[in-house]
């Protein structure tokens, strides 16, 4: 059992602290997140590794219930805020640009994001998310561990709480839909 894990159960027994007293014991996790995240990103890029980790905690901070449901399910939220930290970074770079610069392509296969290069095209995808969301919520919530979290299909399905065969159909289906709705997009 990882620190974090026992961490994690001896918050879920007792009056826990909460987000505030995990974060400094797996910050070196997280970071490793968040620099999968932006190892594309250009060196003049608009968010750096430990400004990620600090803005997505400062979205779980008041959210004790993220400690409570154990280690996958905290990355998992994790993610979901580097991805909200994300879209926000985009909208702000792209507002800036208003659609200028040059173009670049984001895929589903890549785990990393950069703001920079790929801020109209993640704007694109979260769009496409929120759709997705609509039918299906769990395959927005792969999306977010896989894509933003850089998890794997193992620990996806923890965090999900479902089985690594229902993560892998739920990744397949939402990359093709993205695919599709994407590329009607143009």
């Amino acid at each position: 059992m990882t620190s974090t894990t026992a961490l994690l159960r001896t918050m879920e027994a007792a009056e826990a602290p909460g987000v505030d007293a995990l974060v400094p014991r797996i910050y070196d996790e997280l970071r490793a997140m968040a620099h999968r995240q932006l190892a594309r990103e250009a060196r003049n890029a608009t968010i750096q590794t430990t400004e990620l980790v600090h803005e997505a905690y400062v979205r779980m901070v008041d959210d004790d219930g993220v400690t409570r449901r154990g280690r996958a399910y905290f990355f998992a939220a994790a993610a979901q805020a580097m991805r909200r930290v994300l879209i926000d970074a985009a909208r702000k770079r792209h507002a800036a640009k208003r659609g200028g610069g040059s173009v670049a392509h984001l895929t589903l296969e890549e785990r990393h994001v950069s703001v920079d290069g790929y801020a109209s095209e993640l704007l694109d995808l979260d769009t496409a998310l929120r759709e997705l969301e609509q039918r299906s919520v769990r395959q927005v919530r792969v999306v977010e561990c896989r894509f933003f979290g850089g998890m794997s299909v193992e620990e996806t399905a923890v965090a999900l709480d479902v089985s690594a065969r229902t993560v892998k159909s739920d990744w397949a289906l939402a990359r093709a839909w993205l695919f599709d709705r994407l590329r009607a997009d143009g």
